[in-house]
């Protein structure tokens, strides 16, 4: 059963001071638009180019996207997505090959002359493991932003920059198209080098280096290596969890290469950071509502600057001005889909996932 996604409350003074949940009004326009769709009691606030629309003391600040910086925008958007997640069902995924495979790749680790972490670019830091750093150790590391075809140059930009600053090797990739897999051979190669010349020092062989290659699930790992090898070894799907056991792959003379199933904690304790997950398709299917999903993806959009209600009112003819999320939602569904939610929020999630509303990034680096 999805969950009426329409209240907005944020403490932030750029826009509207501190706004308790008691001080938001209810939109009496938008439901009387759509009775249909919307009880009494939905709260409404939830606008277009209105969007900073948060009443403080019954007084609203019609601040359109002009006025407000675009760091502005990825601070108030993380500020609006707690609190639109506190209203749902926690998101929690953990099938039962993930813990099994943790314990061995802890002990794979210690092989290993180099990781190589994958992160999904349009939302880096919801699939960085939290645990990884203590995993590493010394470790070299290589981050590896996958899907860069799925951002904008602006975003790629901005994490480059960010990742550059702090003195971390990134390579943007697509696993797909096989983009960035040969530089990323090249830096594994050329980060663990000094093996060898130790091993020589002692008198002994060379070997080949081994890399491996960590993440979370469905952020491309397998695809990555698939590319490097250009031919199908390891397992691929555009889902989480295809990928089940540890495996290792020789890359040519002097690289091996260990894939690994997507590990992610036990516990999501960022539901924000779940809920992007969702959208991205980065978490099994099962552990969300898809409806619920799709009308805080809805809410996302109509307040980045490079989408806005604009694209959406072009995709689907449905006006977002007035309407939350969750509202939108049920329109879709009465329009397109005889009223059945679900398909209307598989159909949104989907066309975002295939860059209907442009390709862009749902997250920014911290400021």
């Amino acid at each position: 059963m999805a969950v009426a996604l329409c209240g907005v409350w944020m403490p932030n003074p750029t826009l509207s001071g501190n706004v308790l949940p008691s001080q938001i009004k209810p939109s009496t326009t938008a439901l009387a638009a759509t009775p249909h769709l919307a009880s009494s009691s939905t709260i409404q606030i939830v606008g277009g180019k209105s969007h900073g629309q948060y009443v403080n003391g019954g007084v609203s600040s019609n601040r359109t996207f002009e006025d407000i910086s675009e760091e502005s925008y990825w601070t108030n958007l993380d500020a609006d997505l707690y609190h639109w997640t506190k209203k749902l069902r926690p998101i929690q995924w953990y099938p039962g090959h993930i813990a099994k495979t943790e314990k061995e790749l802890k002990e794979q680790l210690k092989l290993m002359d180099v990781v190589i972490e994958v992160q999904d670019a349009r939302i880096p830091l919801s699939t960085s493991h939290p645990q990884m750093e203590s995993w590493l150790g010394n470790r070299k590391r290589i981050l590896v932003l996958n899907r860069e075809d799925m951002i904008s140059t602006e975003d790629r930009n901005a994490w480059a920059t960010y990742y550059a600053m702090q003195g971390i090797k990134v390579v943007f990739s697509n696993g797909q198209l096989g983009m960035g897999s040969m530089k990323l051979s090249r830096l594994a190669k050329t980060l663990a080098s000094g093996v060898n010349v130790k091993r020589r020092a002692k008198g002994l062989l060379p070997r080949p280096v081994r890399a491996g290659i960590v993440g979370y699930p469905n952020v491309g790992k397998s695809s990555l290596i698939n590319r490097l090898l250009k031919r199908r070894m390891c397992p691929a799907a555009p889902r989480p969890g295809v990928t089940r056991q540890l495996k290792w792959v020789q890359f040519g003379k002097d690289l091996e290469l260990l894939d690994s199933p997507g590990i992610i904690p036990m516990r999501i304790s960022d539901q924000s950071a779940a809920i992007k997950l969702a959208i991205c398709d980065d978490i099994g299917e099962r552990s969300y509502d898809v409806a619920d999903v799709a009308a805080i993806l809805v809410q996302m959009l109509t307040r980045i600057p490079a989408v806005g209600p604009k694209a959406l009112y072009n995709r689907y003819k449905i006006d977002t001005d007035g309407l939350c999320g969750n509202i939108f939602v049920q329109k879709l569904a009465l329009q397109l889909f005889n009223g059945d939610t679900h398909q209307a929020a598989f159909r949104i999630l989907t066309d975002f996932r295939k860059g209907k509303f442009g390709w862009i990034a749902l997250e920014r680096p911290p400021g």
